[in-house]
């Protein structure tokens, strides 16, 4: 099997599986217990808040540990609405925005929000002029992504900040960081956000951790849980110490590796443009893919979902856009200023530090022999 889906999911880890064990059957106490067994848990739990924070460039007490990334970008966008409740109900976002935001304001917009959908130009790149224009006093919330997960444009975050504190605007700054993370150097601090959205399971940990950063001296900030008090009362519930472990080590590691990692990708996906641009010139780049990990491809003519499963059949895994969409349109590649064709026939590649050359050499007359094999249609 090749696998290039990376930005769907990674392979966890074996470091980060060993953690994750080793926290189940070694550390298995629950942290808010009194006893000896409880306080390891807890001060685990805490080292590895710390080792986290640390992949991040965020101190230890502005990290809250979430199921995923979808929960991180919920909390974040109705906790900075309720926040700023009594200042206005104005939202801007964009519209190559992942579902778990997007879905979430569309339920705000139906409660009486008024909502500025910001759109992309054929690159995927959201104008900063519009940003500028679409502001105002009762803006109480930006919600800008770091890397888009479907084309893998770069958006510009630190320079959307300042145009929103310049603004006046009371607007608090989400930016979903969930594939940047690990693969393109920041920091919260030097974005300039207020909340910022990360995932486990896009870095080599398993499914089902996440974390909301939250800035310090953030006030008024409204628990996502109610219950035993966990996460300084933020979050209550156990909290899953094997999952947090896993993620603890996996960032460890991607801290570690990312400069390395982000030139191996970056190198491998300027080899297999060249390879698909002397063997398949009927490929086209869709999108900026600034990012070292993500490449959207597009075949005008064919379909991406008979592509993928073409190339599934050969044992090669790509996507035709986010996994979340369960096989429905993306509104991402429907967002595109690009002709329909374009649209319908976007698939995306997305690498690990573990891909090849050969794999992409594989890729590529996969590809040479779909084209020449299907039946295309520009309808």
């Amino acid at each position: 099997m090749i696998y290039f889906d990376h930005a769907a999911t990674t392979p966890v880890r074996p470091e980060a599986a060993q953690a994750a064990y080793e926290a189940m059957v070694n550390g298995y106490g629950n942290p808010s217990s009194r006893y000896p067994l409880g306080k390891q848990a807890a001060q685990q739990r805490e080292q590895d808040r710390k080792t986290l924070a640390k992949a991040l460039g965020c101190q230890p007490g502005e990290l809250f540990f979430t199921s995923c990334g979808t929960e991180s970008d919920n909390w974040a966008i109705y906790g900075a609405v309720e926040r700023g409740k009594h200042r206005g109900k104005h939202i801007i976002t964009t519209a190559v925005e992942h579902s778990a935001v997007v879905e979430p304001i569309k339920e705000l917009k139906r409660a009486g929000y008024e909502v500025t959908w910001l759109q992309p130009d054929a690159a995927g790149q959201i104008s900063l002029e519009e940003l500028k224009a679409a502001l105002r006093p009762d803006t109480v919330l930006v919600s800008m992504m770091l890397v888009n997960n479907e084309l893998g444009t770069v958006l510009p975050v630190a320079e959307a900040v300042k145009l929103v504190r310049a603004s006046g605007a009371p607007a608090l700054v989400h930016c979903d960081a969930v594939q940047g993370f690990l693969k393109v150097p920041f920091t919260p601090k030097k974005l300039g956000v207020d909340l910022l959205s990360i995932s486990g399971h896009k870095i080599g940990a398993p499914k089902g951790i996440g974390a909301l950063y939250v800035r310090k001296g953030l006030q008024n900030w409204k628990p996502l849980l109610r219950g035993g008090g966990q996460e300084s009362g933020l979050r209550s519930g156990t909290e899953p110490t094997a999952q947090i472990a896993a993620f603890a080590k996996a960032a460890e590691l991607g801290a570690e590796e990312m400069a390395a990692n982000a030139a191996h990708m970056q190198e491998l996906k300027a080899y297999l443009l060249a390879r698909l641009a002397e063997r398949v010139p009927e490929v086209w780049q869709l999108g900026a893919g600034d990012a070292p990990h993500i490449l959207c491809l597009t075949l005008p003519g064919y379909k991406s979902e008979v592509l993928v499963r073409v190339l599934g059949d050969k044992g090669i895994c790509v996507s035709a856009g986010s996994a979340c969409h369960r096989g429905q349109a993306s509104h991402v590649f429907a967002a595109l200023p690009v002709g329909k064709p374009w649209k319908e026939g976007a698939f995306r590649v997305s690498f690990g530090g573990e891909n090849i050359r050969e794999e992409a050499d594989q890729l590529t007359e996969a590809l040479r022999e779909a084209v020449d094999t299907l039946f295309p249609s520009m309808s």
